[in-house]
């Protein structure tokens, strides 16, 4: 299967969009879409099938996702991207996960969220970039707004996680403010 693919220092950030993952779940083995996408057990498999079942895709919006790929060890670590992407608002909201504690807090997040703006603003025509964080994931606010991000709010109860409703910080960057650093 070959990917559209952004290379970064330690990263190779492997595109997948919903027609990536409609083939890949078509015509690979379960083993094989694990070792793909990185999934570690048979259980966020079957999650991602579910997705991939749901559509990534509806009429307004799609999503651009990125498995992050360890050039040293050709191992997926992680994933990233856009999804809640809004093409014809030029709007897309990013996301980002490092599967393992093993690979966090050596920076790869930060290498490719940096690749993936510049992405997002010059190949996929966004002049906007969401993304929504909980107030105590540190980790995350430390890359958003190492990224330029600006907080616009503030979300009560924005998401349920293990049955608890949490509230979600609101960032956005705007192509005109990324251009200025």
């Amino acid at each position: 299967m070959q990917f559209e693919t952004i290379e970064t220092e330690r990263l190779l950030l492997k595109k997948m969009g919903p027609a990536e993952f409609d083939h890949l779940f078509a015509n690979h083995s379960e083993e094989q879409i694990c070792q793909i996408l990185g999934l570690l057990n048979h259980e966020e498999f079957l999650k991602e099938k579910s997705r991939v079942e749901g559509g990534y895709q509806t009429y307004d919006r799609t999503i651009a996702s990125f498995i992050l790929v360890s050039k040293s060890t050709g191992k997926a670590i992680g994933r990233s991207g856009f999804h809640n992407w809004y093409k014809d608002h030029k709007r897309a909201e990013l996301g980002y996960v490092i599967y393992e504690d093993q690979n966090k807090n050596k920076g790869y997040m930060s290498e490719a969220v940096t690749a993936l703006i510049q992405y997002g603003f010059e190949n996929m025509n966004l002049n906007r970039i969401e993304a929504f964080v909980g107030p105590f994931n540190e980790a995350s606010l430390k890359i958003i707004r190492g990224h330029g991000f600006t907080q616009e709010g503030h979300l009560k109860q924005h998401y349920v996680r293990d049955g608890v409703a949490e509230d979600s910080l609101v960032f956005g960057l705007l192509k005109e403010d990324y251009q200025l650093v």
